[in-house]
């Protein structure tokens, strides 16, 4: 160990340039760098062990990040010096105008999430928020009896006396717009169906309001096979960890059978959840095969087609990845903690056109 810290201290103090550095550092603490290769073998060994050797290699890790962040703040400042003595400034020209817009972490996780998909062939399905109980429930096959549909879980659109129409709900989730899709195209099918969703609940890891994807596949001999495939590979680009691994937890929806709890593989260091190493697991999503009730709701025949579907928090996503500890600070806090989190304007086009400013 001490004689890897000496090798990169030594060649960060020594760095030329911001490429000599990040070269070092991607070497170092990069994800396939060689600290971060022993931080991996920490799964191997005997808890005695990791121990000794967790603490030791983060420490490490964060005095290797320290060091390459001192050297390039020393980097620029010579720079900056170097540029001062060659360049004229006229001090009494107004300022640059400087854009204060962020790309909120929901929005920029629903593209990630939803650029992962289209690799994999999945198409973009929306439909309207407000939605019949028989989409929202009915079509699902989801009995009168469920909790779900209790008023103290859903929300219910007023009716006035003598109003007749079917009851609407603010969905609970996007699934009805699997149904409507299922109607309007047939099978086969690939279509994700990102958006908001309503649920009455409010606590850290609750709003009434929060986003989800769902997943749809149809084909004539799709398995748990393919779904298992597909959520793996999602795992793995959306954390950048190759070869994350996944644990299939039986459970049970109405939607589904079979079903099960998604769990990947996490660990605790200090405090800080690592994706992607460790002996623990934490559930990210649900999932399973598609209900033959629920094919045929949406006019497909169970007979001849089969399908797989999932369902993801967006919000969750974005709290795993990027260390965002409250749900509830997506909606109700001072915008200034984006920036805190690294948030910043995408030039870049965005799901539904244009720039993302």
């Amino acid at each position: 160990m001490d004689q890897l810290r000496d090798k990169y201290i030594t060649a960060i103090a020594n760095a030329a340039d911001e490429a000599a550095l990040e070269d070092l550092r991607v070497q170092a603490v990069g994800k396939k760098g060689e600290i971060s290769l022993k931080m991996r073998e920490l799964g191997r060994m005997t808890p005695e062990e990791r121990q000794t050797a967790g603490p030791a290699l983060n420490a490490l890790k964060d005095e290797i990040n320290s060091a390459v962040a001192a050297k390039r703040a020393a980097l620029a400042d010579a720079a900056l010096d170097e540029r001062l003595r060659g360049e004229w400034l006229d001090v009494t020209l107004p300022a640059r105008h400087k854009r204060r817009g962020t790309v909120h972490p929901v929005s920029q996780v629903t593209e990630e999430v939803t650029a992962i998909f289209a690799d994999m062939g999945f198409a973009v399905a929306e439909g309207p928020r407000i939605d019949t109980d028989w989409y929202n429930f009915d079509a699902l096959n989801i009995p009168s009896h469920h909790p779900a549909r209790a008023e103290m879980d859903t929300f219910y659109m007023h009716r006035a006396e003598g109003d007749d129409r079917p009851p609407h709900v603010l969905r609970t989730h996007t699934s009805p717009v699997q149904i409507r899709t299922m109607e309007a195209e047939g099978a086969p099918l690939r279509v994700i169906c990102p958006g908001g969703v309503y649920r009455a609940d409010y606590d850290q890891t609750h709003t009434p309001m929060f986003h989800q994807i769902e997943g749809l596949a149809i084909d004539r001999d799709i398995s748990m096979a393919n779904l298992k495939w597909v959520l793996e590979e999602f795992f793995a680009a959306f954390f950048e960890i190759d070869g994350i691994k996944t644990r299939f937890r039986a459970s049970h929806f109405p939607f589904t059978e079979p079903s099960a709890e998604v769990d990947i593989q996490c660990s605790w260091v200090d405090g800080q959840l690592r994706i992607g190493e460790g002996d623990d697991w934490m559930e990210v999503l649900g999932s399973g095969m598609v209900h033959p009730k629920v094919l045929r709701a949406g006019g497909i025949d169970p007979d001849e087609w089969q399908g797989f579907a999932f369902g993801i928090g967006i919000d969750r996503l974005a709290m795993l990845k990027y260390g965002i500890p409250d749900l509830r600070a997506f909606f109700d806090s001072d915008l200034r903690w984006l920036r805190h989190y690294g948030f910043a304007a995408l030039d870049v086009p965005t799901l539904h056109g244009g720039l993302s400013r």
